[in-house]
């Protein structure tokens, strides 16, 4: 049962009390906020078995030895600190303990604001540990964003979430949802943000680290969460640092050969330009929260994983994020890489980025939007769509005549270009229609998405597809409408 109002001196207390929870505490970079919380709280020589801070670099290193990337904030440094003290704990307490005691250690690495106040507060956070003695070990990682702007209100945060992650994994283990709600007790996003949980280990087997990202996000605790093409879930700072990111976004349910045409020519075009190193460059598909409601119910999770698994497939680096407005997106990456950031979208996304409504809140209205959405090294790649049969392109592109010379302003200084190349066939496929036929169960559609899409929705039964239904008379009519009129545009063309 999820206990929010327990208070972080009473979860401590809890813990302290349980004789069988015994472990060491690492904590490097602030104060060691989190065992000051189970010594302050009564009873900690039941839980406590050492603490420590190797705060010089050179004893950090003669300890858990030193990181190739020469920086101590990472998550190896973690992972380290995590081997270290807990094998310690098994070759010196197992054979004394062992037999009913359940061994964790907890471990963090972190840099708080400095006294100048000129950088920004992160850190990783991790616990391994036991659920029954002599069982293997688990282990839940984090990431956190430090917002307070005082030194000492940043150590006090992390001592109440290094807290929250010990309960948590103890008494929550079996509800991993409330695992992840239960970190940000007596906490609030404008204070710490989470953007990365794993879940590893024999009791976790079956917990989905990016259903659990998807919770944060859900949950307000991070506005973005990102996984690799291996699925594996990625902290945005460091897999984007020092990185050329190209983006699209959109629902993507399914892909069609559209999307692998935006994305394709796209990225030729982004890595043709004179200030984009090619080996630097991470293509990114994104998904918002608002894209990712499949009706009022709100989100499907199975649908979800479904939409990544395919993106990942295609070797794709997916993320998911709160961010509906493109300007404040592009915050956001620019925070991550000083490279340059390409955005990859349609006409009828260019015409909502225009749409002077959207930015009413804003003190500067549209103008305000536009220095955050066009600031630094920032270019949009837009693809043509078909209206009534004929071919949209940025040259048919027109605004009210109050908002055309901003709109040539940025023609002129290269933040919006065509993608050239793009192939004329695909134009006709409408990711409604095809995800229609798909659920259906119509003829034709596969022919409208790339051929391991297609089979992975017919193996796993994916987006509502019939399993049971190969072919419909009406399915063969779709597509040869969708062919004739194909052909039709061709003989118009020419």
């Amino acid at each position: 049962m999820y206990e929010k109002n327990i208070g972080t001196k009473q979860k401590a207390l809890r813990v302290n009390l349980d004789r069988k929870i015994y472990g060491s505490f690492a904590e490097i970079g602030a104060g060691q906020e989190t065992a000051a919380m189970f010594f302050k709280s009564g009873g900690a020589s039941g839980t406590i078995a050492k603490t420590m801070s190797a705060y010089d670099m050179t004893f950090s290193d003669a300890i858990y030895g030193p990181e190739e990337s020469g920086r101590y904030v990472v998550e190896s440094r973690l992972l380290k600190m995590l081997n270290k003290e807990y094998s310690l704990l098994e070759k010196r307490l197992a054979e004394k303990r062992g037999a009913d005691t359940t061994f964790f250690a907890f471990a963090n690495t972190v840099v708080a604001l400095n006294y100048q106040k000129t950088n920004e507060g992160h850190g990783w956070l991790g616990l391994r540990f036991q659920l029954n003695p002599q069982a293997a070990y688990n282990d839940v990682i984090i990431h956190v964003r430090m917002l307070d702007n005082e030194n000492i209100l940043q150590q006090q945060a992390l001592g109440i979430i290094g807290t929250n992650l010990i309960y948590g994994c103890f008494y929550y283990f079996k509800s991993p949802e409330t695992l992840v709600l239960s970190l940000m007790d007596d906490l609030t996003p404008e204070r710490i943000q989470i953007d990365m949980i794993r879940f590893d280990g024999p009791d976790f087997a079956n917990v989905d680290s990016r259903l659990m990202s998807l919770h944060l996000v859900k949950n307000g605790f991070t506005d973005a969460a990102l996984f690799g093409p291996d699925g594996r879930v990625l902290q945005p700072s460091e897999a984007l640092y020092k990185k050329h990111i190209l983006l699209l976004r959109g629902r993507l349910r399914p892909v069609t050969n559209v999307h692998v045409d935006m994305l394709e020519n796209g990225l030729k075009q982004f890595q043709a330009e004179p200030d984009v190193d090619t080996e630097r460059v991470v293509s990114v598909s994104e998904l918002t929260l608002h894209n990712l409601k499949a009706n009022e119910q709100g989100i499907d999770e199975k649908d979800f994983l479904d939409r990544v698994d395919i993106l990942c497939s295609l070797g794709q680096t997916v993320m998911i994020s709160n961010y509906h407005e493109y300007y404040r997106l592009v915050a956001y990456l620019s925070r991550l890489t000083r490279l340059k950031i390409g955005l990859i979208l349609g006409i009828p996304n260019l015409e909502y980025i225009f749409e002077e409504e959207h930015y009413e809140f804003l003190p500067g209205g549209i103008l305000e939007s536009f220095a955050a959405l066009f600031s630094r090294k920032v270019k949009l790649f837009v693809y043509p769509t078909l209206r009534e049969g004929k071919i949209y392109t940025c040259q048919e592109f027109h605004l009210a005549p109050n908002l055309e010379p901003l709109y040539q302003y940025l023609i002129q200084n290269d933040k919006i270009e065509d993608i050239n190349n793009y192939n004329e066939q695909n134009l006709h496929i409408v990711t409604d229609q095809v995800l229609d036929m798909v659920q259906r169960g119509e003829d034709g559609w596969e022919r409208m998405v790339p051929e391991g899409v297609a089979r992975q929705i017919k193996t796993n039964c994916l987006f509502g597809y019939p399993c049971d239904v190969q072919y419909t008379p009406i399915g063969e009519q779709v597509r040869k409408q969708v062919e004739a009129e194909q052909v039709a545009t061709s003989e118009t063309q020419v």
